[in-house]
């Protein structure tokens, strides 16, 4: 697995992501069943806004079930890599992007709920420039939106929840 798609959590996130879904994927698909089967018992469906509501949010539960899932099978538990001046997967990045400081963590947003750093994907475009540039580095990439964005790296610091 490439450094890219490691997605790295403190042994705190892997917990409460781990309970929220067992959680989903027992408690909360028998509350949603018992909404739709209620809602179902109203008549007609094509009509039924609860019914309708209770199908939209079954839909979110099971997607949000899926990303669990398939988040905690390849995640890497444990605590944050320890930094040596280089931009990797768990890292707190201090860059100047466009002439503008802004400092994000590189990784993956569930690690920080409840904070209010900005976290950018290893995958993502953002990501994929600057991993594995050293402080003092800089690398220009193309942004989803065509226009070229520069990236200078200031500091780079080991992640603390």
């Amino acid at each position: 697995m490439s450094d890219t798609s490691v997605t790295w959590l403190t042994q705190d996130a892997f917990d409460r992501l781990s309970a929220e879904l067992e959680q989903l994927s027992g408690a909360g698909r028998i509350e949603i069943a018992k909404k739709i089967e209620i809602a179902r018992e109203e008549g007609d469906l094509k009509e039924n806004g609860g019914y309708h509501a209770a199908k939209e949010e079954q839909g979110k539960i099971e997607a949000r079930i899926r990303v669990l899932t398939q988040l905690l099978r390849h995640a890497t538990v444990g605590d944050a890599p320890e930094s040596h001046g280089v931009v990797e997967p768990g890292t707190v990045v201090t860059a100047n992007i466009q002439g503008d400081e802004s400092v994000f963590l590189i990784g993956n947003r569930e690690m920080v709920d409840g904070t209010d750093i900005d976290v950018y994907s290893a995958g993502s475009p953002l990501g994929t420039a600057i991993i594995g540039l050293k402080v003092g580095e800089s690398k220009s990439y193309t942004a989803p939106n065509g226009k070229t964005i520069t990236v200078d790296i200031v500091k780079v610091e080991t992640y603390h929840p």
